[in-house]
């Protein structure tokens, strides 16, 4: 079995395993141990009460083991038991110990037949065990009773799997000897995650309750269904043992003396029951330990490396220590300015490649968010006009002017700046939660930084970013102030001498400019083109390009219409034309001239420009409802373009003033303040020693972690002793696999006839003893059956399966 280093490995391993319960998932690691699975009813139950020889484990119809069961069954002088939620108390009545089974599977799973994955962990030292893990896990079932939902099966069937597709984890497969193996649930599940039969153990139950005649001699001598591990059979108490409270030494004894008596068992008695089957897992387990050694020292050097740096800091420190609290207050408070620092300037030596932020995302308030919202707040065209008609009429009076009032021009500038205000506060807004986003970040990181530092003050992190913010928001009302000032400047003059601005120096005659396609001259070279346009009160000139040099024609507006034009099937512009109505030619030869534009929207406002320089459209004479007068519309259109270019000279200054204002009065402002005030802002908060004070949760975590990392250690150190003394213990030879390739295509093999020899089931009749089997018996269920054409071992007593290489 090995050497006195390899029989103190499995108590080592129930330890580790403990520990790592305890401390969740810190330690995330794949102990060898053994998982228990059958049907339910299989004898699961009765085989760990064998093991233990004590009755411990729940009883009843149904459903029974509802949790998955760690059992560590370690030899001592003593017999106790005890519990990891519970660790401390020790159990001598083993009634006890059942009792307080179900209570904690009805405390987290309910009384009325529900299940958990949670485990129940229980340790019992007794001098009749060998060292041994095993988890009892529950019983596959079909049909849900009680609160078990629909899908009860499927649930029971993923909690196995996250056991059994360990590769450090043994299967024993339990299998009740008087039903058909080729149905065994156990062994099926095994196939699944063990297709080559190398993890798995087969156990069979109740042979004393098989049909006379009858016996499992077949599947024991591991020639029905081999497994590299073989079977071994056990006879547990009846119910009625059981109910008649049969001592478990007493039945013990009676299944020695059943393989002794039994003309097909007694050949292997030696072989078979629960004293050597707990000594065959002890063996198997302790092996299996030794071949998974050298990942498990892989993992736990990981885990040791992770912790390394934390332990090494954890380790002398002093919570008390006012000189400590002192040095990570400055050392919070530098880190706090320089991160802060970088994160706006863009040096930052940790790049965010997911989203903007800090200065980045500042910058793309000042140059695209804010020029967005001054665009949003430009009027409606036609609501701009009106307003500026009703303007000019009424400082006109009763008089009808003939010049362009200036006074027009300056309220309606004045009514556009004052728009500017919501969007400059908007801004503002912006960047004050950019800047405290800012801060919140950068108190992650130095937390990050400084190996929990922040987590382990949560007061002092609390306090940095209330003082930080605070003056934020302080500087949020200047900032505001000052945004709102530069709006009341350029409301108190208006300064038409602007050498941007259009002034008069624009002909009091031009109603309206912009580009239009001729549609009409295809005869011409190159067909329809595209020409800057150029409307006056007298003509309608165009040109080559918007610099207005060359200039291609001056059309005359005397007797001119305009119309509609139907839209073209192929063509994707609207159309208008302008006529003579004296049936003349209007351009060259062509007696109208087509115009398109790209909208429907253009196209209106050009048939209202050319009413206002005096060409009425053919079917109506305006389609404005606040005037009808050419000449105020040509007013209507002067100030119209003049105020375009006056708030094009604010905008401009206000989009340059904005951020400067910003940077000035907020971000410069509080990068200073970081430097130079938060230091003495957290002195002057309160005692410097509640603000200090450390965590309950880091408390909690610098012990786990100092503890983790000691336990570490001292487990590499006992494997390191271990590896190198190890007595090693081949696994068993291999056995006929050529069932394997049977089962790679999922066919599951049908099962043996009610007619067919050795079959475990009633009714069975046995083979001649020493005969083949017959050549057309049908192989049983999945991954351990035997191909149809596989050979097949002579039944002798004693002699395995010849073994086939892999």
């Amino acid at each position: 079995m090995g050497n006195r280093g390899m029989e103190e490995l499995i108590p080592l391993v129930n330890k580790l395993q403990d520990a790592f319960s305890s401390i969740g998932q810190a330690c995330n690691l794949d102990l060898p141990q053994i998982a228990v699975v059958g049907g339910q009813s299989a004898g699961k139950s009765s085989v760990l009460e064998n093991f233990v020889g004590r009755d411990f484990l729940p009883r009843g119809s149904g459903i029974v083991t509802r949790r998955p069961l760690v059992l560590q069954l370690i030899n001592s002088s003593a017999e106790w038991a005890e519990f990891l939620h519970c660790k401390g108390k020790k159990f001598t009545d083993f009634d006890e110990v059942r009792q307080e089974i179900e209570g904690e599977t009805d405390r987290v799973t309910g009384a009325n037949k529900g299940i958990s994955p949670v485990p129940i962990n229980l340790r019992v030292y007794s001098p009749n065990v060998l060292n041994l893990t095993l988890i009892d896990l529950p019983g596959i079932t079909k049909v849900p009773v009680g609160d078990q939902p629909a899908d009860i099966e499927q649930q029971i069937r993923d909690m196995i799997m996250q056991f059994i597709t360990r590769e450090s984890c043994l299967i024993l497969a339990v299998t009740p000897a008087n039903t058909d193996l080729a149905n065994s649930d156990a062994l099926k599940l095994a196939k699944d995650v063990d297709p080559q039969g190398l993890r798995t153990i087969g156990v069979i139950t109740k042979l004393d309750l098989m049909d006379e005649g009858t016996d499992a001699r077949d599947v024991l001598e591991n020639k029905l269904l081999p497994l590299r591990r073989g079977y071994i059979g056990v006879v547990n108490r009846s119910q009625k043992d059981i109910d008649g409270r049969k001592d478990i030494k007493a039945a013990l004894e009676a299944e020695r003396k059943f393989f002794l008596s039994h003309p097909a068992y007694r050949h292997m008695a030696e072989k078979m029951g629960t004293p050597r089957l707990q000594k065959m897992l002890n063996q198997q387990l302790t092996n299996h330990i030794r071949d998974t050694l050298p990942a498990f020292r892989s993992k736990l050097q990981s885990q040791l490396l992770a912790l390394d740096k934390e332990a090494e800091e954890y380790r002398g420190y002093r919570p008390d220590d006012p000189s400590r609290k002192t040095k990570q207050l400055l050392q919070m408070v530098q880190q706090f300015s320089v991160d802060f620092e970088k994160r706006i300037e863009g040096s930052g030596d940790q790049v965010d490649t997911v989203e903007l932020s800090g200065g980045a995302k500042i910058n793309r308030i000042f140059h695209e968010r804010f020029p967005f919202e001054l665009v949003k707040m430009e009027c409606d065209e036609k609501e701009m006009r009106r307003e500026i008609s009703y303007a000019i009429k009424n400082i006109h009076g009763i008089r009808t002017g003939l010049f362009t009032p200036d006074m027009a021009f300056e309220a309606i500038v004045k009514k556009q700046v004052i728009k500017l205000k919501e969007p400059c506060v908007k801004c503002v807004d912006m960047v004050i939660q950019e800047l405290i986003n800012t801060v919140r970040q950068c108190s992650n990181k130095v937390a990050l930084l400084l190996i929990g530092f922040l987590e382990c003050f949560p007061m002092l992190r609390e306090e940095t970013e209330r003082i930080v913010t605070s003056h934020i928001r302080d500087r949020e009302s200047r900032a505001k102030d000052q945004v709102l000032l530069l709006i009341d400047i350029q409301l108190s003059y208006i300064n038409t001498n602007h050498e941007d601005f259009i002034g008069f120096g624009l002909s009091v005659d031009v109603i309206r400019k912009g580009w239009l396609t001729i549609n009409n001259i295809s005869i011409m070279k190159g067909g329809a083109k595209e020409y800057w346009f150029v409307l006056t009160a007298e003509s309608l000139s165009w040109f080559k390009d918007d610099e207005e040099k060359e200039k291609k024609y001056m059309l005359p507006l005397d007797n001119l219409k305009v119309r509609d034009v139907e839209k073209s099937f192929m063509s994707s512009k609207h159309i208008f034309c302008i006529f003579n109505t004296e049936s003349r030619n209007v351009y060259k030869d062509n007696r109208t001239l087509e115009l398109a534009c790209d909208s429907q929207d253009d196209v209106d406002s050009w048939k209202s420009s050319l009413l206002r320089a005096g060409v009425e459209s053919e079917k109506t004479t305006s389609t404005d409802n606040f005037s009808m007068d050419p000449q105020l519309e040509r007013k209507v259109e002067t100030i119209r373009n003049l105020v375009d270019s006056y708030m094009a000279i604010v905008n401009k200054c206000i989009r340059d003033l904005m951020p400067k204002t910003i940077m000035h009065l907020m971000i410069n402002n509080v990068k200073d303040f970081i430097n130079a005030e938060l230091l003495a802002q957290l002195y002057s908060a309160g005692d410097q020693n509640a603000l200090m004070d450390e965590s309950q949760e880091q408390a909690q975590r610098r012990d786990e972690v100092l503890r983790t990392h000691q336990a570490l250690k001292e487990a590499l150190a006992i494997i390191g002793d271990i590896s190198t003394s190890t007595i090693t213990v081949p696994l068993p030879p291999p056995v006929d696999t050529s069932w394997v390739g049977g089962s790679t295509g999922g066919r599951r093999s049908p099962p043996p006839s009610p007619t067919a020899p050795r079959r475990m089931s009633s009714g069975q009749r046995p083979a001649p003893r020493g005969a083949p089997p017959p050549p057309n018996r049908p192989g049983p269920l999945g991954p351990f059956n035997n191909s149809a054409d596989s050979p097949q071992a002579p039944s002798r007593p004693n002699r395995a399966p010849p073994s086939i290489p892999r």
